[in-house]
């Protein structure tokens, strides 16, 4: 009795788990021509590619493999950043509120803190610009240590980003039993769906959904979201001059920024991450004809180096170049990088 009711259960399991899978997917724009474009940069790239690209307000889109689950590396920070422009939203948290990094807290790998004196006070917003803008993983523990991995767990499923999973503070042993799949992926899961979703989310300014979801509502909607008020977009102006700051440039921006965006601003808004057989790149680029979302994901690559032109970073070059010539021949600009991206909402 004991092996059938446990067979029984996992088909029903593995039965939800199948539909909630296909309402994730999203529905393609049939773009043949633009996919062809795509082809030859795929079939050059050593290593395998998953990416979602979408205009919001054509509704245009493109997939390759956008709902397997792959390595987020440092990507999943976006989660933890839009935990933290709710939570300040709400009164939970503070832009200035002083958090202590303390001996023993810094981390070795990206950013800049590890090499501070502690202990050492920081506002809110500082740690979170340090984790957005050069990927600072001493900053990204600090943000873990006040919101909670439970919390951006639940804040993502509540999104219906079932595929989206922060599992521990970074280079710190675990607090606690891990999932099983997490030696697989490490600090993070997603989708490149549902990675463009939350950025679609953080773009338009969506800090107030109305229920839970089981699937996420596509990015072009604003279905079950309040539109943003005075207070919302004050937040979602932080989070996105962040983004909009982002220090490592060699991925989507590469062929697509011909200005020096540190002095003129910048149409392109975006965090990446990196492990040495992975390259990532999530962005909302301001196109003339719309903005849109690319979330491209690069893993099992071939090339581990870690130059800029590392082969991961040109592809999602590439590709990010590609996308958005087709779907914006007449260029970027960055006046409609605000949030809300210039979008009617309801």
């Amino acid at each position: 009795m004991g092996i059938a009711k446990t067979s029984i259960t996992a088909i029903l399991l593995g039965a939800a788990m199948a539909v909630a899978q296909a309402q994730a997917a999203p529905a393609l724009s049939d773009d043949p021509a633009l996919l062809a474009q795509l082809q030859p940069i795929l079939a050059a790239h050593h290593g395998k590619v998953a990416l979602y690209a979408v205009q919001l307000n054509t509704g245009k889109a493109v997939g390759i493999d956008q709902n397997l689950p792959v390595q987020t590396a440092s990507d999943i920070k976006l989660a933890i950043l839009y935990e933290a422009m709710l939570e300040v939203r709400e009164g939970k948290a503070h832009w200035d509120e002083k958090l202590v990094l303390r001996p023993g807290d810094p981390v070795p790998g990206s950013g800049v803190l590890t090499f501070f004196d502690t202990p050492l006070t920081l506002t809110l917003k500082d740690a979170l610009t340090m984790m957005v803008i050069v990927s600072d993983n001493t900053a990204t523990n600090l943000m873990i240590d006040r919101f909670g991995t439970d919390t951006v767990n639940a804040r993502m499923a509540s999104l219906g980003l079932v595929n989206t999973h922060l599992y521990k503070k970074i280079m710190k042993p675990a607090t606690g039993p891990m999932p099983a799949d997490q030696p697989k992926f490490g600090l993070g899961k997603t989708t490149a769906y549902e990675m463009a979703t939350l950025m679609a989310r953080i773009g338009r300014c969506e800090l107030h959904a109305d229920a839970p979801r089981t699937a996420p509502v596509p990015p072009t909607s604003s279905e079950g979201f309040a539109k943003p008020d005075a207070q919302d977009l004050a937040v979602c102006a932080v989070g996105l001059k962040m983004l909009s700051n982002q220090f490592y440039r060699e991925t989507i921006p590469r062929y697509l920024e011909t200005v020096d965006s540190s002095e003129t601003g910048t149409a392109i808004a975006s965090k990446t991450g990196s492990l040495n057989a992975v390259r990532n790149d999530v962005a909302i680029v301001a196109g003339k004809s719309g903005p849109m979302v690319l979330a491209i994901f690069t893993y099992d690559n071939a090339d581990h180096g870690w130059t800029v032109d590392n082969e991961g970073e040109v592809t999602i070059a590439k590709l990010a170049k590609a996308i958005v010539t087709d779907w914006s021949p007449s260029g970027i600009d960055g006046k409609t990088l605000v949030p809300g991206l210039g979008l009617d909402v309801k």
